[in-house]
């Protein structure tokens, strides 16, 4: 039998040099997601189908809570950790690259974080931008374009908006855990 929430089928998981993903239990990724090498995917996470997550460079740090959506990318530099913090949410499509994403921040859909740059706490990075390697968005901040720039200060709103957003997925996992079952043929 297969592993609760999984179904019939397991995600597809890699070992490279001797290095192989850690997924919490209390995680759900979806069997079309590709995890090789150096990854740990904390509780209460979801990882969407079709999600590639490389850590064959550095190492890969999905924490508590964090969704990585369909197609995103997240791949490490060269002897660097690759890190979303607690309640991260990366929007369908982003790729994320030798990056730090900050707690409770968003990385909207079919954007690029690049190598050392820095997400801070509660910041958006609105779809569609390209951040820059080594930029910084400040803490409650949104950073719209390409290359991004920061345009305002966060409202209480906006990051309620988000938050709720992200509690959503994290409800997700926990149902995928339990409804998704792959038919037999």
């Amino acid at each position: 039998m297969a592993p609760r929430g999984y179904g019939c089928a397991m995600p597809k998981v890699y070992a490279f040099d001797g290095l192989v993903p850690v997924i919490d239990p209390a995680a759900y990724v979806h069997e079309d997601a590709i995890l090789i090498g150096d990854i740990i995917v904390g509780p209460d996470c979801y990882i969407g189908p079709a999600a590639s997550l490389r850590g064959d460079f550095g190492r890969l740090v999905i924490e508590r809570g964090v969704n990585v959506q369909d197609t995103c990318v997240m791949h490490g530099f060269p002897g660097a950790e690759t890190v979303i913090e607690e309640d991260g949410h990366i929007g369908h499509g982003a790729v994320i690259h030798g990056c730090r994403v900050g707690r409770n921040a968003l990385v909207g859909r079919n954007a690029v974080v690049m190598d050392e740059a820095v997400i801070g706490e509660a910041a958006i990075v609105a779809a569609l931008s390209f951040v820059r390697a080594g930029f910084e968005v400040p803490a409650r901040h949104l950073a719209v374009g390409s290359p991004a720039r920061v345009v305002r200060e966060l409202t209480d709103d906006d990051v309620a908006w988000k938050s709720k957003a992200t509690a959503e997925y994290q409800r997700l996992a926990k149902r995928s855990l339990e409804l998704i079952i792959r038919p037999s043929r």
